[in-house]
This record gives C-alpha cells, sequence and structure tokens, in this order.
C-alpha cells in the first residue's frame, strides 16, 4: 500500500495513473469467504485524479445507451427470484438540473427534493426533484476549501420533519468537523440555514485524503468516513479521527455498542473512504481509495482493521479485512456507492463510470458478490462523485468535472437520473 504521493483526489504522482488511455483494466471479485476478511488499504495523495473527458467522449445526452462491461463469471449460479439479476443495466432517463460548480455532498429532503453541497463555494442548494429548479439555502460559515477540502458530505436528519436538521461534513482552517444547521424555509432567501452548531471537531484535515461522506444508518445514528490526509500511521492509531469510519449520536457523541467505549471510531485501517451505504440486511458498505494497486468496496464490521497501510487490496493477512471487490486505480477511484434492487451501485472518478455490484443474499448473512461487477455509462458523463437511492429502481448520479480535474463541458456539472436493474 506504500508508495509516492497522489494529486488531489487522483493517484498518486509519478505512477503512470492520470492518461486517458488507462481506463481499461482488469476488475478482480474476491471469492467467497472474502466478505469476512477485508485490508482497505489507499495511501498518500488522493484516488480521484486523473483522466477527465477527452475530445472522443460521447457528448452529454439524456439518451446515451449505458454501456455493459464484462458478462458474469461462468462459475456463478442463476440467483434466487428474490436476488438481482447477474445481468444488470444502467440508463440515464433525464437531467435533473445542470452548471453546478464543485458538486460533493448530495441528500434527499422527505418529500423527495434534493439538497446538493458545493464544495469550493460552500453552499447548499434545493433541487426541486421534479423540475430541477434551483434554490440557494446559503453559505455554510467556516469552510476552507483547498485540495480535497471543502465543503463535503451532506446529511438529513431522520427526524427532519420535526427538527429541520442539515448536517454537513467540512474543512475549516484548523480541521475537519460536522456541524447541524436548522432549515428554515421561512428565512430570508439564501439565508436559510441557521448558525452551523458543531457536534464533531478535531478530525485531522490535509491537502488530501479527507474522507467526507456522511450518512444516517438504519439505526438513525450518524456515520461518517474520514481520510488519513497522506499521514499513513494515522490509519492504524484508534486514539485517532482520521483513516476511519465513525458512528455517533446526531449529537456527535459516542454509543454503546461501539467497539471501545467513549470512542466513535468504528472500523480503522482505511486510507480515504468516500462512500456508505446499507443493504437490505442492514450491513454496511463501504468505497475506498486505493493507492497504485487496488480500489475497494468493503463489508463493514465494527472494530475490523482494513489494512492501510500495511496492505492494499486483497491480502489473506491474519488481522486484516480484506475487500470483497476490488478494481485497477484506473477503472475505478471510488466515490459514493449507494444500494438499490439487489446491487451495489459505485461511481468512479478516474474510472469515469458506474460500477454495479450485484450481492448475494441467505437469511442477513455476509456473502460473496453474486458475479463480477458490471461498468456502465463508461466516459459519457466523465467523473462521477455520488450516487443516491432515488426509490424503486432509480438512483441520483452526481458528476464531477468542475472540481479542478476534470474536463468540464458545457452544462456541467449536473444531476442525472438512472433507471437501474
Amino acid at each position: 500500500m506504500f508508495g509516492s504521493v497522489q494529486g488531489p483526489e487522483g493517484r498518486q504522482t509519478g505512477h503512470g495513473r492520470g492518461g486517458p488511455g488507462a481506463r481499461r483494466g482488469t476488475v478482480a471479485v474476491l471469492a467467497a469467504g472474502a466478505l469476512l476478511l477485508a485490508a482497505g488499504c489507499s495511501s498518500q495523495g488522493s484516488a480521484e485524479s486523473s483522466a477527465g473527458r477527452g475530445a472522443s467522449s460521447p457528448a452529454h445526452s439524456p439518451s446515451a445507451s449505458p454501456r455493459k462491461s464484462a458478462s458474469p463469471s461462468p462459475s456463478v449460479s442463476r440467483p434466487p427470484a428474490d436476488q438481482p439479476p447477474a445481468k444488470g443495466s444502467a440508463k440515464v432517463v433525464s437531467t435533473l438540473t445542470d452548471g453546478l460548480k464543485s458538486p460533493w455532498g448530495l441528500a434527499a429532503l422527505p418529500g423527495g427534493d434534493l439538497l446538493v453541497g458545493s464544495r469550493d463555494k460552500g453552499t447548499i442548494t434545493r433541487i426541486d426533484a421534479e423540475t430541477g429548479k434551483k434554490k440557494l439555502l446559503g453559505t455554510v460559515p467556516g469552510v476552507a476549501p483547498a485540495g480535497e477540502g471543502g465543503l463535503l458530505g451532506l446529511a438529513v436528519s431522520p427526524d427532519f420533519g420535526s427538527d429541520h436538521l442539515v448536517y454537513a461534513y467540512f474543512t475549516t482552517a484548523s480541521d475537519n468537523r460536522i456541524a447541524r444547521m436548522i432549515y428554515d424555509e421561512n428565512g430570508s432567501p439564501g439565508q436559510l440555514l441557521g448558525a452551523p452548531d458543531t457536534i464533531l471537531r478535531g478530525i485531522p484535515k490535509g491537502q488530501i485524503h479527507n474522507g467526507g461522506r456522511i450518512a444516517f444508518g438504519p439505526d438513525h445514528m450518524l456515520y461518517a468516513g474520514t481520510g488519513e490526509t497522506g499521514d499513513d500511521g494515522r490509519a492504524q492509531d484508534k486514539e485517532s479521527l482520521a483513516g476511519k469510519i465513525l458512528r455517533m449520536t446526531p449529537d456527535g457523541e459516542p454509543l454503546h455498542g461501539n467497539p471501545e467505549a467513549d470512542s466513535v471510531v468504528y472500523s480503522y485501517g482505511h486510507r480515504n473512504v468516500q462512500g456508505l451505504a446499507w443493504d437490505a440486511e442492514k450491513r454496511l458498505w463501504a468505497s475506498e481509495f486505493g493507492q497504485d494497486t487496488w480500489d475497494e468496496l468493503n463489508l463493514i464490521e465494527p472494530g475490523g482493521n482494513y489494512g492501510w497501510p500495511d496492505v492494499e487490496g486483497t491480502a489473506h493477512k491474519e488481522g486484516f479485512r480484506d475487500p470483497v471487490a476490488q478494481w485497477k486505480t484506473s477503472e475505478a477511484s471510488p466515490s459514493g456507492v449507494a444500494y438499490v434492487r439487489g446491487s451495489i451501485w459505485m461511481a468512479g472518478l478516474r474510472g469515469e463510470r458506474l460500477w454495479r455490484i450485484p450481492l448475494s443474499r441467505e437469511d442477513g448473512a455476509a456473502k460473496e458478490p453474486l458475479a463480477d461487477p458490471q461498468a456502465f455509462l463508461e466516459g459519457e458523463y466523465g467523473r462521477l462523485r455520488t450516487v443516491l437511492a432515488a426509490g424503486g429502481d432509480k438512483l441520483w448520479l452526481v458528476t464531477s468535472e468542475t472540481d479542478g480535474r476534470g474536463t468540464p463541458k458545457p452544462g456541467d456539472d449536473r444531476i442525472l437520473l438512472v433507471q437501474v436493474r
């Protein structure tokens, strides 16, 4: 897992990762037992970087045909009726809105409208889920964007109907922190957010690897993925909040059931966690940037050590948990993940594609992927940052071409509605 430092949100510099020609490679899926072991690695420098769309990339079109990747492994048996088909599809059915600048966090309000944050501007905007109309809610005070830092993940309180709270993970001049704000729909235009109430501070910050994804789990607790900021040692240091997945109450406090009393650390040994999602069995899945060799999808267990910086990808090494699936870094640089119709869907930044990882299930027990991951939309919309379940067989997909690492085209960035199976 060790190597040279990666450039902002991209692969490490000096390792040949940035060229557009490095888009195709081999996807490796682990065998049946791999769900219970995982070495979630990644190293210094960001895993997002690199090749934006070249001149040969297809034009943005809501009707663009989805691109399908490798067919399922011949050894995979036909799934039961309640499991996802081994071969899926993903089709962009519409563009909800465009003209977004450095979008990163995305969260859904109870009525279906979306909140999207701008990493570099520090603003939160409401998007009408039917018309795509934008409404600026306000700017989060204290956001200090630099490198991979800024206004990152967003989450809406499970009790939004009564408390009207919006949560944000963001970088300040001194640290990364999580704060909550009251969304007052009766406020003045552009000033609909109350003053931030910081619930957790002191998450180490860096020019790279700030993590940033937050989400409420089925237990109504708040989870956060952090990065090791390019300092490898922090990932294995249980006293540090860097290189971890954190679990806390909505007030930012540790809770009963965490691996260690009085600690919000839920799992460790991570390089830069970028996506969090739960499946139908309430299992937590997380995507993670690798360094030079493997990007990962991990099944998260409380107290699990996912290996960084000692291993990257599958290691079968005692004490570390192996990823469920892994990708060459040119194919993924994974960011957001979502669970829809029996599969994990994962957005790829450098890989410029949407990955589907069909899951097998059996009475809630951890099982191997049902089939090899499949890639869709390859190169059609550029870098893909965030994916969010949209209900039924659809998901929201956010592009990331205006973050300084892509090749923005007219209309970038956008939120796409994708129909999947």
